[in-house]
């Protein structure tokens, strides 16, 4: 499913305007997620992007803000607190409520991952936390401040350089880190819970996950995010964490569901607008990528137009030889069949006709039928015989005519 997205804005806490994208599937929408990102992050870090769009492709619509003072959002980074992250994300459930529908899912990045534990309990539609880094101590942070925490408990507030970029951290930050209880939180989530963290995260050590597994209640689960770091910078481990957040969801959300509202007899080929090839198709109840490959252009997202033939072809063969087995009482092992494609040259073709060798190149489809056990050599030739009887085989030597209609 491809999905869009959209730029919003709503007030935060403080009656600041936020900065929101909602990434919507373009189908079938099972349920709404929101997201926190990490401490001084923004909405539009990359992993965040990624993450949103693996669940948007699963039907997942996600709302991904900036808290107040950060990125895109209005106020005042020094004025704000972890409380302040908390009260935002429930400006954020409010604003998903009120225009759409409230979040049953909360996906929380590093101090985003504690704030969503924090704030769960008071947003009683959520049905699902998932957490990806996060500390299981929300004083942690403060060991990113260095010597400024010295001059902030004297003088009241200091710069504090993080990830590159300097902030105002006033000490009421600091004395309301210290005053959050998230293993409390999470010892009363009463929803079920999804941790994700990477062994050899240098920011936020794997024992925070341990801690907040210990102190969770079942159902939880663990997921280790392997060689990843805690930004999650390689694309394809936010794109991991995305697609395990989405198959764990499935026990706690509706099923993902075919694009289009009702089921269709035909089938559906619709751009995504995603690369310069793919397309979803809908075939039915199934819902699966049509593309190319990476060397000609395409994202490799699904198998290409003459895949889909060799596909019908081998699908076809095969089932035809299981039908004309059973009804033959065979005792035939599992089939294989492997089916390639290419364009010849006409003249190369021993079983051409007169009029095919006249016709320059043509497309020759190589199938190679494989069956566990072998079979004797009586009925191999019968087997092949009734391979040649498959419908779609029959379609592709016949000629084939193609109705064209325009709306």
């Amino acid at each position: 499913m491809s999905f869009n997205t959209q730029r919003h804005q709503f007030a935060g806490h403080s009656g600041a305007t936020l900065a929101a994208r909602l990434d919507l599937p373009n189908g079938k929408l099972r349920a709404y997620a929101l997201f926190a990102h990490c401490f001084t992050c923004s909405k539009d870090l990359a992993a965040a992007r990624r993450i949103a769009a693996e669940l948007a492709r699963e039907g997942i619509a996600v709302l991904r803000f900036d808290f107040t003072g950060l990125g895109s959002s209005e106020g005042e980074f020094a004025s704000t607190n972890f409380s302040s992250n908390v009260a935002d994300l429930v400006s954020a459930a409010d604003y998903l409520r009120q225009r759409y529908q409230a979040p049953s899912l909360l996906i929380g990045h590093s101090l985003g991952g504690a704030a969503v534990l924090a704030v769960a309990n008071e947003i009683p539609e959520v049905c699902a936390v998932a957490t990806i880094g996060a500390p299981a101590d929300v004083g942690h942070v403060l060991k990113n401040f260095g010597t400024s925490l010295e001059e902030i408990e004297k003088s009241g507030a200091a710069d504090v350089e993080l990830a590159g970029r300097t902030f105002l951290v006033r000490k009421q930050f600091v004395e309301d880190a210290r005053e959050q209880r998230i293993k409390d939180a999470v010892a009363n989530l009463r929803r079920p819970l999804l941790i994700l963290h990477a062994p050899l995260d240098e920011t936020v050590g794997i024992e925070n996950a341990t801690e907040i597994f210990h102190a969770a209640r079942h159902p939880k689960s663990f997921v280790s995010l392997d060689k990843a770091d805690h930004l999650l910078t390689d694309p394809e481990d936010a794109a991991f964490v995305g697609r395990i957040i989405s198959g764990w969801l499935t026990r706690y959300v509706s099923a993902d569901l075919p694009q289009g509202e009702e089921p269709i007899e035909h089938v559906r080929v619709t751009e995504t607008g995603e690369g310069k090839f793919q397309n979803a198709v809908q075939a039915g109840g199934h819902r699966l990528f049509a593309d190319e490959p990476k060397r000609v252009g395409g994202l490799d997202s699904g198998p290409s137009p003459y895949d889909f033939l060799s596909i019908a072809l081998g699908a076809c063969t095969s089932m035809t030889l299981r039908l004309y087995a059973d009804h033959k009482k065979l005792s035939l092992g599992r089939i294989g069949v492997d089916v390639s494609h290419a364009k010849i040259h006409a003249e190369d073709c021993e079983e051409c006709t007169e009029t095919e060798l006249g016709s320059g190149r043509i497309d020759q489809f190589e199938r190679v039928i494989s069956i566990d056990g072998g079979i004797s050599e009586a009925l191999r030739s019968k087997i092949e015989e009734i391979a040649g009887k498959c419908p779609v085989h029959r379609t592709l030597e016949s000629i084939a005519k193609i109705k064209t209609v325009m709306k």
